[in-house]
């Protein structure tokens, strides 16, 4: 499609409206055995991909990778895709709720309720947010970063995607968060569901592993957590009268201390805030411990005011750079951002970092499109080349072939010609797409030569032999206005 040089490598099966989503395999040997499979079917530039519901067909390449391009037609020249998502994942959405949907038909019980829905929550493109619900419980999968997960919204718990940053603060106050990614097994996705909490790796398991319980989804690494969260040493054994005694005021205090020290050292507002609470909630202190307590709490509310203003300026540059339009800017802050600031947010921080998200997809949109528009260009380029030496090697075919070695030759050179030329698109000049065609003509659309001694289309014949007037070669039509030439094989037979 002339205009869009971007690669498309997804597309939904049987119309544009379609759910059914399939990824086309990166090489040419796996396209043959892929075509085969899928002869009967159509592909579609699907609605819910983004797409404008246009026809796919599929672009075999055998220097990179396949990929499908808009059916041709009258308007082929003149339509434009406004299609932004076109790579690998850019189907993931579909295929999350196809997995979705046939693992919560053997999780949930006869008569639950189960919804899907593309939600575009402010305006975000198709695919960046999956709502699933059953009955009271949901999920809001996030595969992107347009979308800011909300973590305190009831009845509705985000999973993010793996380039979905979250901050430390909210692994401390959740214990954990789940994510999820898809691998690509063939022309398919799996998709995978990981749990990760705070220092410790994330966790991957198949959808299967999993299920939808009380407090949302769980997975056999939120079993092991809630357990060691709620395990307790071992009781000593105890004589009668010993009263249990609890922790002391002044160590309990030191630990919290030790706590807020550290928490500020990390950065992290919720944890200072939260044990700024419990040390001011210690009671039975000597004077001494109650000045350290006071003096440190203090201290904490200093330092929260300070990362108070810190903050305020964060979002304040953030807001500039997004108006500016600055997106390396806008790409530095947002980190920091979600790093540090994503608990508590205001309406007016969401929207500013919301923006600052979809700006930097924005740029990383027209960036990949940039570079895709510049590999094409240059494969192009190099299949040009190509096409002229073959062209070069046709006119001259090697001297001292036999007959039948001439034809195997010219077909396969013939072929690689016209692979050539299609992959080199407009890289090519009118008089070079005139020679290719040319060649097809002479050997057919196949590129398999005429037979020796039968007329071809336009009554000219062909020989066994190079004619000896014109120099074409075996089994290729003679370049002469009568139309052949008796060859050297041709007088053997007459003198015979």
């Amino acid at each position: 499609m002339r205009g869009d040089n971007r690669q498309i490598q997804t597309a939904v099966l049987g119309g544009a409206a379609s759910e059914d989503p399939l990824t086309l395999p990166l090489e040419a040997i796996e396209l043959d055995a892929f075509r085969k499979r899928h002869e009967r079917d159509t592909f579609w530039c699907g609605l819910l991909l983004g797409g404008c519901g246009v026809q796919l067909t599929t672009k075999l390449y055998t220097d990179h990778v396949c990929h499908f391009a808009h059916h041709p037609g009258a308007d082929a020249l003149s339509h434009r895709c406004g299609r932004r998502a076109r790579g690998v994942a850019s189907a993931d959405h579909l295929y999350v709720k196809a997995a979705a949907a046939a693992w919560l038909r053997t999780a949930a019980h006869p008569g639950d309720l189960v919804q899907f829905d593309f939600a575009q929550p402010d305006g975000a493109e198709i695919g960046s947010v999956l709502d699933i619900r059953l009955n009271e419980r949901g999920l809001r999968v996030h595969l992107d970063q347009a979308v800011v997960p909300v973590w305190d919204e009831e009845g509705r718990e985000p999973v993010l995607g793996v380039s979905v940053p979250v901050d430390r603060d909210t692994l401390i106050d959740r214990w954990y968060i789940h994510r999820t990614r898809l691998d690509s097994v063939g022309t398919s996705r799996q998709v995978r569901i990981g749990t990760e909490a705070f220092m410790r790796p994330t966790e991957w398991f198949a959808l299967e592993e999993c299920e939808m319980t009380g407090r949302g989804l769980t997975t056999p690494a939120v079993d092991r957590l809630v357990h060691s969260r709620r395990s307790t040493r071992p009781v000593s054994r105890r004589t009668a009268g010993q009263a249990r005694k609890g922790p002391a005021p002044q160590a309990r205090a030191e630990v919290l201390l030790r706590k807020l020290a550290e928490a500020q050292k990390l950065g992290s507002v919720l944890v200072v805030t939260q044990i700024s609470g419990e040390i001011a909630a210690v009671t039975g202190l000597d004077e001494q411990c109650q000045a350290q307590s006071r003096a440190a709490v203090a201290g904490a509310q200093v330092w929260l005011k300070e990362q108070a203003a810190v903050r305020e300026q964060l979002f304040l540059r953030l807001r500039d750079a997004v108006e500016a339009g600055d997106v390396e800017v806008v790409r530095t802050l947002s980190v920091k951002a979600n790093a540090t600031a994503s608990h508590a947010r205001t309406g007016e921080e969401t929207a500013v970092a919301a923006a600052g998200a979809l700006l930097a997809a924005d740029a990383q949109e027209r960036s990949e499109e940039i570079r895709a528009a510049e590999r094409d260009a240059e494969r192009a380029r190099r299949a040009a080349e190509r096409v002229r030496a073959l062209l070069s090697a046709l006119r001259r075919p090697p001297v001292g072939l036999r007959s039948q070695q001439r034809r195997v030759w010219i077909r396969s050179s013939v072929q690689k010609l016209l692979l050539a030329a299609e992959q080199a698109d407009s890289a090519l000049s009118a008089r070079e797409r005139e020679h290719v065609e040319s060649w097809r003509a002479r050997t057919g659309s196949g590129g398999l030569p005429v037979q020796p001694g039968q007329p071809a289309a336009d009554g000219r014949q062909v020989h066994d032999v190079a004619c000896p007037a014109c120099g074409a070669g075996p089994g290729v039509r003679c370049e002469t206005a009568r139309g052949y030439h008796p060859s050297r094989a041709a007088r053997l037979r007459r003198s015979r």
